[in-house]
């Protein structure tokens, strides 16, 4: 019924092509969809309108909202209600770099903290919200409080805090030495590997993805003090194939640590030859077997790896 409905053409983005939910005002007098403009914004190799061309900020802060234009559409979504058409909700404020600051503190206060917790992990539901997390220093308080978590063996919460640590992540100077300094927070990370708690799936899912993260920016010096403890850890998130998310990071995870120090052998030693076979024998999506053939490529480089591949009945009868 909606499609047969013919829609003013100034309630409609010129991005998207749908109807404006919160529009917002480029200072070339262009009106845009919010989540569409910012989108563009954050992502165009170019920040400029789309509709004129004109160079625009980045900062999504120089958009202006247009109340008028939302009330018209939200007055004429009303009045179309019985032919299907939906009442567009009045939109959130933006969150800002003050609220932010707001929540972050309110993480320091015992009783709120949970509570606190929950409320970031909501905000972070648009691109917009997770830069301006990003930029006030959240991964770095995520991070600091995943290692308190490890030290406390405390996991509630542990989720939450993975979950916002992965989309906020941002490599800073800070976040560097933090990953680079001691073991503390990769230890925490690899400790939340380990636990069978009910939401287990998503707190090692996180945990893998954020894993990732951390030794995209670990130092040398890092990368080779990894222990075999820290490999069977991480293989057996492959044994236990968590999820698809899950086992693509730690294939990416071992292969980017092969070439340092022992770590091939020690991969080894884990187990990982044959959990990769396995995981192979179950046909898996094109770029898990791309990855599987890419990490056994290095570890038959070494003649443990060879001779663990061997060892398997299904290691040279499928052509592995």
């Amino acid at each position: 019924m909606e499609d047969e409905i013919e829609i003013p053409q100034y309630f409609i983005c010129p991005i998207s092509l749908q109807i404006m939910k919160d529009p917002v005002t480029a200072v070339t007098g262009i009106t845009y969809d919010r989540e569409s403009i910012e989108h563009w914004l954050l992502t165009a190799k170019d920040a400029t309108c789309p509709v004129t061309n004109q160079p625009l900020s980045r900062d999504c802060n120089d958009l202006t909202p247009n109340h008028t234009l939302r009330r018209l559409i939200q007055a004429w979504c009303t009045s179309n209600a019985t032919n299907g058409v939906d009442r567009i909700p009045t939109p959130k404020t933006p969150l800002n770099t003050t609220h932010v600051l707001k929540l972050i503190r309110d993480l320091k206060v015992g009783p709120l903290h949970f509570k606190t917790l929950k409320k970031i992990e909501a905000l972070a539901d648009n691109e917009r919200n997770i830069k301006c997390m990003a930029e006030a220093g959240v991964a770095k308080e995520m991070a600091i409080l995943i290692v308190r978590c490890f030290k406390e063996n405390r996991t509630m919460g542990l989720e939450e805090t993975l979950k916002i640590l992965h989309l906020t992540w941002t490599a800073t100077p800070e976040i560097r030495l933090l990953v680079n300094e001691s073991s503390d927070f990769l230890d925490a990370v690899t400790w939340a590997l380990r636990h069978d708690i009910e939401n287990h799936v998503m707190v090692k899912t996180h945990a893998v993805l954020v894993l990732k993260l951390v030794l995209e920016v670990a130092n040398s010096k890092s990368l080779e003090r990894l222990t075999l403890e820290f490999f069977k850890k991480i293989v057996r998130v492959l044994r236990e194939k968590i999820s698809q998310r899950a086992i693509k990071a730690v294939l990416c995870v071992l292969i980017d640590v092969c070439p340092w120090g022992r770590n091939r052998v020690k991969i080894v030693e884990a187990g990982a030859v044959f959990e990769l076979i396995e995981l192979e024998l179950e046909k898996p999506e094109k770029k898990i077997t791309e990855l599987i053939f890419c990490l056994l490529a290095h570890l038959c480089s070494c003649a443990d790896g060879r001779a663990q591949l061997l060892k398997h009945a299904g290691g040279i009868s499928h052509g592995l």
